[in-house]
């Protein structure tokens, strides 16, 4: 029978690590979290957004972004996943045609690294 304590360490760091690698961002997706919070503060998309980990995003505009990684949908019509994220995020308005968010010129990888980002938002 194994040690009960180091049972408790293995266990400890496996949850650890795997935590660790979810604040990377999605599994089986191309971005980067990190960067995408950089990019969250250069788009300046806390002037509509309420956006925690981002100091300033406070805005009222837009609706909040907390825990969008775990929402079922996007703007409400369209499913919520990391693909889907990062292509509303790149053009808005080709996702879903008349919606209030405008384009905001955020090339392809700046947005599946907002979108990596967004989805650690749990």
């Amino acid at each position: 029978m194994a040690n009960p304590i180091a049972k408790l360490l293995v266990t400890a760091l496996l949850v650890t690590t795997g935590a660790a690698c979810k604040a990377a961002g999605p599994d089986n997706f191309m971005g980067d979290a990190h960067r995408g919070a950089d990019l969250v503060k250069q788009y300046q998309c806390g002037g509509c957004h309420d956006i925690p980990g981002i100091a300033g995003a406070e805005g009222n505009v837009g609706p909040p972004l907390h825990r969008i990684g775990t929402r079922t949908y996007i703007a409400g019509y369209i499913q919520n996943s990391p693909d889907n994220m990062a292509d509303w995020i790149e053009d808005p308005q080709r996702a879903l045609p008349g919606n209030a968010m405008p384009r905001m010129g955020i090339p392809q990888k700046d947005a599946r690294d907002i979108a990596a980002f967004l989805y650690t938002l749990k």
